[in-house]
């Protein structure tokens, strides 16, 4: 069999290098990438500069981007099937046939076999910069260690990404190897989980030796969190999520408290993504302000709780819009998403709202009910203008309160509704537009993945059904 270059994480390896100098040569402002004249890969590989290394390291937040903010990125495609959102874009109906009616196929690079290639581009971006590292002269060890802690953290954010998507089918982790050589092997869920916190605890102990400041700039939206010290914070908020996801609910708890969470700090506290309309740097594709695609679940409306004066819950007024009703293959919707105001608007990695609602969680998931209700509560009453809860009568209760306010606070900021649907086993309770919509489990893989190996993997190479 030939062995195709499409789609594998194989071919991400292949494409990693040219996206690196790319990367790294991009002029962007906003990522803080200068040098234009970047000499280029073999620069990295074979005689690493200062320079060379700092501007890898710069680019692999562009890395991180990619394939997140797009119309048929992450975010939008984890709400299409978390029922947060809807696309109907009327150039590719696959946005309704696939993401709502299925199957998954991951022969359809752009929908069922999507989210897959780009973080493996980027993790392969990050090893190089690893390897770099070791190298470069006219570098401390100190701020080597920063390098390191920093590259790490990414790559544990990569593959958080692609292991959220494709849950049991599992995923390759030893992608550090020759593009030329066999693909690597599918590690279980478990495995690629284990590898997420190495790579994040690892980076701790880097960034703690990393000195004052990192020898190369952070974007804008790492502002507050943009030297080894600070950066540790968002490494540890992440290290939280993590933690929670797996039902480490005291690790997440130990976790939180090296992170950046304030239940007297703003709310959206954070590190983002960020956009501009810079040469070279990219905007905003989830801003969509004449609803030419993008519109949301009517169940979020419909499902706001209601403020003290009878208004519904103030994060719905905020994130959706009445537009004039727009009806596509038989599904009618009657709001816009209005989460993001321009095509500069961040999109968060993280924020101290989630940190909020994951000590929630993870007290909820210790039987510290009340430990749980302060949390709840500042959020609920700051972000959503609802009255305060008095006390959960049941755990049952206290889950349906944490789930409810996640999907109003983290509303098409990551697919954290169907995640969370995901991970409590609760799939079947996204409302069903049509009785041949599914609600699907996980994405298979991209078809190449599959047919770059001798023995294709045991599950995930066959189209997706959903239930």
């Amino acid at each position: 069999m030939t062995r195709p270059a499409k789609y594998s994480s194989m071919h991400a390896l292949r494409r990693a290098p040219l996206l690196l100098v790319l990367l790294s040569a991009a002029g962007c402002d906003s990522l803080g990438v200068t040098d234009p004249n970047n000499p280029g890969l073999s620069t990295l590989t074979e005689n690493p500069t200062r320079s060379a290394v700092a501007n890898a390291a710069t680019g692999l937040l562009i890395g991180a981007r990619t394939g997140m903010f797009e119309q048929n990125g992450f975010i939008s495609l984890l709400g299409i099937m978390g029922r947060e959102s809807y696309n109907f874009d009327p150039a590719d109906p696959r946005f309704v046939t696939e993401m709502l009616i299925g199957p998954l196929d991951g022969g359809s690079p752009a929908f069922g076999g999507n989210l897959f290639e780009d973080p493996y581009a980027n993790i392969r971006n990050a090893n190089i910069v690893l390897a770099a590292t070791d190298a470069v002269p006219g570098v401390t060890d100190t701020e080597k260690e920063a390098i390191r802690g920093f590259a790490k953290t990414i790559q544990a954010l990569d593959y958080l990404n692609v292991i959220v998507t494709r849950q049991d089918n599992g995923a390759p982790i030893d992608v550090d190897r020759d593009p030329t050589a066999e693909p690597a092997p599918i590690a279980t869920e478990a495995e690629v989980y284990t590898h997420i916190v190495t790579l994040l605890d690892a980076a701790r102990t880097h960034l703690l030796a990393g000195g004052a400041e990192f020898p190369f700039r952070l974007s804008s939206g790492f502002a507050g969190f943009d030297t080894p010290a600070t950066f540790l914070r968002f490494n540890r908020a992440l290290r939280a999520r993590v933690a929670v996801y797996l039902g480490d609910f005291a690790g997440a708890l130990a976790a939180l408290g090296e992170s950046f969470l304030d239940t007297a700090a703003p709310l959206d506290l954070g590190v983002y993504h960020v956009f501009s309309t810079a040469s070279g740097d990219q905007t905003n594709q989830l801003f969509d302000p004449d609803a030419r695609a993008l519109f949301a679940h009517p169940s979020i409306l419909a499902g706001a709780q209601l403020q003290p004066g009878g208004a519904p819950d103030r994060r719905a007024l905020e994130k959706v819009a009445p537009v004039t009703p727009k009806t596509v293959q038989n599904i009618t919707a009657t709001e816009r998403l209005t989460v993001y105001g321009s095509t500069t608007d961040p999109v968060p990695i993280i924020r101290n709202e989630e940190l909020i609602l994951l000590r929630a969680e993870a007290n909820i998931g210790l039987g510290l009910l009340p430990d749980a209700v302060p949390d709840i509560n500042v959020v609920r009453v700051a972000a959503g203008g609802l009255a305060p809860i008095v006390a959960f009568a049941s755990p049952a209760e206290a889950l349906d309160e944490l789930l409810y306010n996640r999907r109003y606070s983290l509303l098409f900021e990551g697919g954290h509704s169907w995640i969370d649907a995901q991970r409590y086993g609760r799939l079947g309770t996204l409302p069903q537009d049509l009785p041949e919509h599914r609600r699907f489990q996980k994405f298979p893989f991209p078809i190449d993945e599959c047919l770059a190996r001798a023995a294709p993997p045991a599950t995930g190479c066959s189209p997706e059904p959903g239930i």
